[in-house]
């Protein structure tokens, strides 16, 4: 079976929204989980779902797509490919600034589609290919190795789950860091909040910075996590509103 990678629609023009879902349909590898007429519902909608490729329209008003890109910027923590998609060339410079996968004309043929598509997916699938041996972090079964090894800015190293307190993304430097008990550690720049969270199941994401080791977590006060020593001085681990309902779910299953 196939995999799937999940897309999303942005675009003020409803019309171009039904003629693009309906091409999108022809391609079996991508699924379409959402689409949206402003830039506002864009950026809730790709920060609840996390798509793996949006079609994002740049001439939209109030905001348009550019602006919309740049204020998620800092929020997007995994592998986001954006695919834009206007009547002019004129933003193609910006667009590649920006760091767009593609850029797609309108009114697009169904050839150009699929050029881009096709392009989106054997990128997808030589990036996965590598992923044993390059991926930011590589996955060690946790009952026969309770190491696991994660990529750093320096090289590789092997920790213990029982080590980590939790990781936290810097905004500015646009990259994770592991904390430890005397020790901070930066991973690999395009280390995402999904390789981390692949590392072990003690990891639990509580917002769109931070990722806790959960067996530290002795309670939840409001929105605010109480971590077990030597993490219960750490005052800045609280819970967003989307990640409560899980968090909770998994605390009291422990």
């Amino acid at each position: 079976m196939k995999r799937k990678y999940a897309a999303i629609i942005i675009d003020d023009q409803y019309g171009e929204i039904i003629k693009l879902s309906n091409s999108l349909k022809e391609i079996e590898e991508i699924a379409l989980i959402g689409v949206a007429q402003n830039a506002q519902k864009g950026k809730e909608i790709i920060l609840k779902a996390k798509p793996d490729l949006v079609f994002l329209d740049i001439e939209m008003p109030h905001t348009n797509g550019l602006e919309m890109l740049r204020e998620l910027k800092y929020a997007i923590s995994w592998h986001l490919h954006i695919i834009f998609y206007t009547e002019s060339n004129k933003y193609l410079l910006e667009a590649l600034r920006a760091s767009a996968f593609d850029y797609l004309i309108k009114p697009y043929s169904e050839f150009d589609l699929k050029l881009v598509t096709n392009r989106f997916l054997k990128h997808m699938k030589l990036t996965e290919n590598q992923s044993t041996y390059s991926n930011a972090s590589l996955t060690l079964d946790a009952k026969k190795n309770p190491h696991f090894l994660i990529t750093t800015i320096k090289g590789y190293i092997s920790l213990k789950p029982d080590n980590i307190g939790y990781f936290e993304y810097i905004k500015d430097k646009r990259h994770w860091m592991v904390i430890m008990d005397h020790q901070t550690i930066q991973l690999k720049k395009n280390t995402s909040a999904e390789d981390i969270l692949r590392l072990h199941t003690s990891f639990i994401q509580i917002n769109q910075q931070q990722i806790i080791n959960i067996t530290y977590l002795q309670g939840i006060e409001g929105r605010k996590c109480i971590m077990a020593p030597p993490f219960d001085k750490v005052e800045k681990l609280i819970i967003s509103r989307f990640f409560f309902g899980s968090v909770q779910e998994r605390f009291f299953l422990l």
